[in-house]
């Protein structure tokens, strides 16, 4: 059975850093792409970054510069470091794995920024 547990949302002013994690299983997570998204209240769910297999990185672009994507592929975990976090920054994040057309979600951890 595929799992992949959020973790590390909570609340932060403007300006604030937070850092999410994932821990995958059920799957052979150095095999996949790993990837963070978000969904606002209201609003569709948007991608964040992702990072492959071999290590190549996306990155919205909404959060370049202040949103890194990390992946330990001995801990079965990805996470994202979130500094300079804004009130645009506000949804529940939810983590993804992909590999040859097949994707897995998780739930999401909510983040809430305040100004």
């Amino acid at each position: 059975q595929v799992q992949l547990v959020e973790s590390g949302g909570g609340s932060a002013q403007a300006g604030e850093s937070l850092r999410l994690s994932c821990v995958a299983s059920g799957i052979r997570f150095d095999m996949n792409t790993m990837a963070w998204y978000r969904q606002a209240p209201g609003k569709q769910r948007e991608f964040v970054a992702d990072m492959a297999n071999f290590g190549n990185t996306n990155y919205a672009d909404s959060v370049k510069g202040r949103f890194t994507i990390i992946r330990d592929d001995a801990k079965n975990t990805v996470y994202l470091q979130m500094d300079d976090l804004k009130p645009a920054d506000t949804g529940n994040y939810i983590c993804n794995a992909q590999r040859l057309g097949t994707s897995h979600w998780g739930r999401g951890t909510q983040v809430t920024v305040y100004s």
